[in-house]
């Protein structure tokens, strides 16, 4: 994990204490990528609950309680999907917010519509979720250590915020 993805793993884990709050992660492409970003700071089990590796559309369905309407209309890469995988995974992990990808990291798996390096990540709560889509192709590994930082750096902005709001309120 470089140095950047530590400090953001820091300030996430530094939140969620203060908040007191709670986080799982709904990942295909990612494959546990960002469950492991979040536990790389030491007491996390105060905030991580667990992770859903949900790498083919059977367990986005059954385990995320995906639409199988979605994924036949839109695929499992759409933005819809990510929302859908944050809120399944908020409900089977009993957590307070959820971190989700979803996407084609390469080297094979993109159509002409969704192009290899596609990857849309969601964060938030059953009631709000924020979404992001990666576009790029560079690489199966690099890839994936893209979307894994934008992830917690979309998480990160959302707990902010959220801690804003909580002040605000």
């Amino acid at each position: 994990m470089d140095f950047e993805s530590k400090v953001i793993s820091r300030e996430v884990s530094q939140l969620l204490w203060e908040m007191e709050k709670t986080v799982g992660t709904a990942e295909s492409c990612t494959g546990g990528r960002i469950a492991e970003a979040l536990i790389a700071v030491p007491g996390a089990s105060k905030y991580f609950k667990g992770g859903i590796v949900s790498y083919v559309d059977e367990i986005k369905e059954r385990l995320l309680g995906v639409d199988p309407q979605v994924l036949v209309e839109q695929t499992a890469v759409c933005e819809e999907v990510a929302c859908q995988m944050v809120k399944g995974a908020c409900k089977a992990l009993n957590t307070d917010y959820a971190i989700a990808a979803t996407g084609f990291a390469g080297p094979t798996g993109g159509t002409k519509d969704i192009p290899i390096g596609t990857i849309w990540l969601a964060c938030g709560t059953p009631e709000n979720q924020v979404t992001i889509k990666v576009e790029e192709d560079h690489g199966r590994d690099i890839n994936l250590a893209i979307a894994t930082n934008r992830a917690m750096e979309l998480f990160l902005e959302f707990l902010k915020a959220e801690t804003k709001t909580e002040v605000d309120s």
